[in-house]
This record gives structure tokens, C-alpha cells and sequence, in this order.
């Protein structure tokens, strides 16, 4: 029996330009992961890194959003492909 491969989680701002993510886990306090949920980012979300490492450009839920890195550090993602 073959097990799928395991994708490790890395934060939003470490997923390469292109990929795709799946959200997994909100790091930082309630106030913080209440507004990036507001924003599209809840658990499960897929999200596409489209550039950045001091800013990431990303789009989720057909909207494109800047986070800072040190937001995007506190979005944890399972990577699924690349664009």
C-alpha cells in the first residue's frame, strides 16, 4: 500500500512564488487570527503566493491581499502544487 507524500508546514512567507498552500494553522493572538480569518484566511483556505518576501502578494478567495512577513510568518500552509 502506498502512503501519499507528506507535505510538511511551512509559513506562507517560505511558500514559493507560484505555489499553492492550503491554510492548516493561525499562529499569534485571537485579535490577529480573527482578522486574517475576516480576510480569507481560514483554516483550509487555499491560498497562491504570487510574490514577495518583505511584502507577500497573495491571493485567496479570488482576492489578491498584501500581508507583511511577519504576518504571513504567523499563516502556516501545507504546499499542494505549484502554478
Amino acid at each position: 500500500m502506498s502512503h501519499p507524500p507528506f507535505n510538511p508546514l511551512l509559513p506562507l512567507c517560505q511558500l514559493p512564488a507560484g505555489a499553492v498552500g492550503r491554510v492548516h494553522t493561525l499562529a499569534g493572538d485571537n485579535a490577529f487570527c480573527q482578522r486574517v480569518r475576516e480576510m480569507g484566511f481560514g483554516e483550509s483556505a487555499f491560498v497562491t503566493k504570487l510574490s514577495g518576501t518583505v511584502t507577500i502578494l497573495c491571493q485567496v478567495a479570488g482576492t489578491r491581499i498584501a500581508l507583511s512577513h511577519d504576518a504571513a510568518r504567523n499563516i502556516l500552509v501545507e504546499q499542494l502544487a505549484r502554478r
